[in-house]
């Protein structure tokens, strides 16, 4: 009896924070496409981030809620080095390692991320470009860190690498959502997330996502996939039709 008694308090347990959780909103996202094929013609493409907001009896709110949506991905390792100019040289100065330094960043909201959360529920999330986690290897300080940082985010920036719109979001009736997202032509290849957030009164009160993959396609993923599976065959043809493309060449030139 003890035993059977002991069950039904933890089931109870159990089944307390999921009826707490049922009062709250769901969000139900998606996206225009799970997957972006990069070929030679791939001049970039634009993202369509839509869903809707599920909220408990389909009673909406009195209280305006946000709709904040961020793309990311890929998240890699990268060194940054900074350029000095001395004695008439430019040379390569300090350096900084980061680990989870993201390839691509974008960021779109119904109003701009300052009006919608406080400072330290921004930095938790990552909403923002200034936000960003990009976990420095060893020890820097803070001003080396925030210059090194500031410069990545200022180059992928005008790369169209880095991206935030505060007005991307439309909320239609409270309830539909959408945004567009613009995915350059030099968006590195890999696996991407799709994130939603709905905030309300300062508060993430869900959160909902999708993945994406963009990956080369033709010819450029056959050459790819024999450069990553076949290194030594692939540097070889390569070496192979350089020569044979020079001697072609130079061949011709004595005929003239």
């Amino acid at each position: 009896m003890r035993a059977a008694a002991a069950l039904l308090l933890w089931c109870a347990a159990l089944l307390v924070p999921a009826s707490a959780s049922a009062a709250d909103p769901r969000l139900v996202p998606d996206v225009s496409s799970r997957a972006i094929d990069i070929q030679y013609s791939f001049t970039g493409e634009e993202l369509l981030l839509f869903g809707a907001i599920l909220y408990p009896g389909q009673r909406l709110p009195d209280d305006r809620a946000d709709i904040v949506v961020v793309l990311k991905g890929p998240v890699r390792p990268i060194i940054l080095r900074e350029k000095r100019r001395i004695a008439g040289i430019w040379i390569n100065a300090d350096s900084i390692r980061l680990r989870t330094s993201p390839g691509f960043y974008a960021i779109g909201s119904s109003r701009p991320i300052d009006q919608i959360v406080d400072e330290r529920t921004a930095a938790i999330f990552e909403l923002g470009l200034s936000n960003l986690s990009m976990s420095p290897t060893g020890f820097s300080e803070a001003k080396t860190l925030e210059r090194f940082e500031g410069g990545l985010i200022d180059l992928y920036r005008r790369q169209g690498l880095f991206y935030q719109n505060p007005k991307a979001v439309e909320i239609s009736e409270g309830v539909l959502y959408r945004a567009r997202i613009p995915v350059p032509a030099r968006v590195p290849v890999g696996n991407y997330r799709a994130e939603t957030y709905l905030i309300s009164k300062g508060r993430v009160i869900a959160v909902a996502s999708r993945d994406v993959e963009i990956r080369k396609a033709g010819f450029e993923r056959f050459v790819a996939l024999a450069a990553e599976r076949h290194g030594f065959l692939y540097g070889l043809t390569a070496v192979l039709l350089s020569v044979g493309l020079g001697y072609a060449a130079s061949a011709v030139f004595r005929r003239r």
